[in-house]
């Protein structure tokens, strides 16, 4: 019998996977990227001011990229005049109407699987997630 710890990290694993294939899938109709979507994303949630460094150090975390892959996607938002900025990085008007526009498009589908669970499930797995995210980062912090 599977523990529930162990059943954990391949559920979570799978889980994540397919959302992001499903994510793809539905922001390829935008002709966008999870990771344009993930970089303008952080943006409009960190605040007017996030600064490069901390930007591509949590893009170039991320599964899909690098170092050098952050730096040309950041290169190539700029070139679009998605975001401005040297040292803090910001939407332009045209990033914020593509944050916008993207978010109400991914929104609707999110909304539309999520709707099929019990919301009080929905809410217990948004806070352990949380927690766990919390705890995890603690850990790296301190060793």
């Amino acid at each position: 019998m599977t523990t529930p710890q162990i059943a954990f990290g391949p559920a979570l694993a799978f889980a994540e996977r397919t959302l992001t294939a499903v994510l793809r899938r539905h922001l390829a109709e935008r002709r966008t990227t999870p990771e344009t979507w993930y970089a303008l994303q952080l943006i409009a949630m960190r605040g007017p001011r996030l600064s490069r460094e901390a930007l591509s150090h949590d893009l170039a975390d991320s599964r899909s990229l690098d170092t050098e892959s952050t730096r040309e996607l950041l290169t190539r938002l700029e070139t679009e005049g998605l975001i401005s900025g040297d040292e803090e990085l910001s939407l332009t008007p045209e990033g914020e109407t593509l944050h916008r526009s993207l978010r109400e498009f991914v929104t609707t589908p999110t909304a539309e699987l999520l709707s099929r669970f019990d919301p009080d499930d929905i809410a217990t797995t948004v806070r352990t997630l949380q927690a766990i995210t919390q705890q995890a980062t603690k850990d790296l912090t301190s060793n």
